[in-house]
């Protein structure tokens, strides 16, 4: 009996800090309060392993769940979908 395996989870972020083969990762995301009802914008940062070191501060990401890399990285590099300000 073969195990299917479940979708992984995508998150669009930007990023914000570069280093060697890791990258962190700002996604902001939203809900709604309960007792006001306001929609709260809150940023959560993930760090993702970034093989080839393609991305650079500023640009717009596209990044996957993963096994465990190390301590703190769950999450790998799919693609950079818009470069950012490389100025």
């Amino acid at each position: 009996m073969t195990q299917k395996r479940k979708l992984r989870q995508e998150l669009i972020g930007q990023v914000v800090k570069s280093q060697t083969k890791t990258i962190s990762v700002q996604v902001y995301r939203s809900h709604k309060e309960k007792k006001y009802g306001k929609y709260i914008r809150k940023k959560i940062i993930f760090k993702a392993h970034d093989e080839k070191n393609t991305s650079k501060v500023g640009d717009k990401v596209r990044i996957f769940e993963t096994r465990p890399i190390s301590k703190t990285k769950r999450w790998k590099l799919a693609e950079v979908l818009e470069q950012g300000d490389r100025s």
